[in-house]
């Protein structure tokens, strides 16, 4: 089973994902954007499993419907692996890979996302 957050403001207008087996398991609106970065103040958190036969499938959908301005991602892990998903830009690895965390984490500073919110799962 894959989990991971999905930030509502960070789709793009008229965005719509309707993958297989993504599931919501809580929705959570609180204060954790960045303004000095361009990011509005208030987010919403959108928690999710998915299955993993159905995780590819996700983050192409995302990749899609993730806004390409501001630094934009989701992540999500499954067992075995680690999705980090922009715009047009899916990153994929197996859980624990160095190598692969920081290449997603090098691609994430050069679109400006903030040092402090590099902090997903491996």
């Amino acid at each position: 089973m894959g989990f991971g957050a999905l930030i509502g403001e960070s789709l793009r207008p008229g965005a719509t994902i309707e993958p297989a087996d993504f599931r919501a398991t809580r929705i959570v609106r609180c204060e954790s954007g960045d303004e000095s970065a361009g990011q509005p103040r208030w987010w919403t958190f959108i928690e999710f499993e998915v299955d993993d036969e159905q995780a590819t499938v996700l983050a192409d959908a995302l990749a899609g419907a993730l806004r390409p301005d501001g630094g934009w991602y989701c992540d999500f892990h499954t067992g075995a692996e680690s999705y980090v998903v922009f715009a047009d830009r899916i990153f994929r690895y197996p859980r624990g890979d160095a190598s692969g965390r920081a290449a997603a984490a090098t691609y994430e500073r050069s679109v400006g996302v903030p040092e402090h919110q590099l902090d997903w799962s491996v």
